[in-house]
This record gives C-alpha cells, sequence and structure tokens, in this order.
C-alpha cells in the first residue's frame, strides 16, 4: 500500500501502522494474534491543495480487492481488512461516494465489502516495516505479482 502514495505528488510523509484496535502501543506481533482489534494501515499526510481527497480515494481503490472482506492477497486475516479511515465528515462522505460509485461501476462481480470507518489512534509500526518495499524488493516482487495480476484485470482500462 506504501509505493503507490509514496510516489504520489502532494504526499508529504507515509507512515506504516496500526488503528482500529484496543491496545495500546500495539506491536506486529500483537496485531497478528487478531486478539487486538487493530487493522494494518498508513497514514499518510498530504496537501489537498496539491493532490484531492478524491485522487488518494482512487489510487486506494486501484490496490486493493475491495470484495474480499478478509484481507488483501496473501495478507490474510482480519487485520488486513479493506478499510478507509476518515478524519473530517467531509472526508466520510467522500469515501462513501466513491465506494458507492465503484460498486455501481460492475467493475467487480462480488459486493464491494470496504468499510468506511473514523479514524482511531494511529500506532506507527516498527522501523522495520517502514518503506518495506524499498527494504526488502525480493518480497515485494513477489508479493507485488499476486496484486498485480489481480489490479490489471480489474484496473486494466485506467
Amino acid at each position: 500500500m506504501v509505493q503507490p502514495f509514496d510516489e504520489t505528488p502532494g504526499v508529504y510523509s507515509i507512515v506504516s501502522g496500526y488503528t482500529g484496535g484496543t491496545t495500546v502501543n500495539p506491536t506486529y506481533e500483537d496485531v497478528l494474534t487478531h486478539t487486538t482489534g487493530h487493522t494494518e494501515a498508513v497514514e499518510i499526510i498530504f496537501d489537498p491543495e496539491k493532490l484531492p481527497y478524491e485522487t488518494l480515494l482512487d489510487i486506494y481503490w486501484q490496490q486493493t480487492d475491495p470484495t474480499d472482506a478478509f484481507g488483501q492477497f496473501q495478507d490474510r486475516g482480519d487485520n488486513y481488512r479493506p478499510v478507509i479511515f476518515y478524519t473530517t465528515e467531509e472526508q466520510k462522505n467522500m469515501a462513501l461516494t466513491s465506494r458507492k460509485k465503484l460498486a455501481d461501476s460492475g467493475r467487480f462481480d462480488k459486493p464491494i465489502v470496504t468499510t468506511i470507518e473514523p479514524a482511531q489512534t494511529f500506532y506507527p509500526a516498527e522501523d522495520y516495516h517502514q518503506e518495506y518495499y524499498k527494504k526488502h524488493p525480493e518480497n515485494f516482487a513477489r508479493n507485488h505479482a499476486r496484486r498485480g495480476a489481480f489490479l490489471q484485470e480489474h484496473w486494466e482500462d485506467m
């Protein structure tokens, strides 16, 4: 999830981490137990004058399988569920509109299950998770193959 946003003009920072759960300062190992309630997420700080929120949503939809409530590609479990966290009512409304537009487009045969939820406390992941795709290009390439095939099937016309 980091790479496409990391390469987008108008993004000041992108941090991998965890949000939405009950454990304070969770670690990756904590989140993997599926007992914390946290979802792995990215926090994106951006300039809305250079990068409209709607564009962030468009990028997001093209990185996930919005029809899979139980993970993303090779990453399985509730901590990988597809969710958009919003910080304002305006973002909430834009995300809901964007999800409806995608659902109505007929691009997917299954229902869109991505949830739209209020942002909660965000806990940055450990340093070794930050910019993972740059630090571990071999894993990124292997994992991106599945994602890439799916995205090509559903977004090749973009």
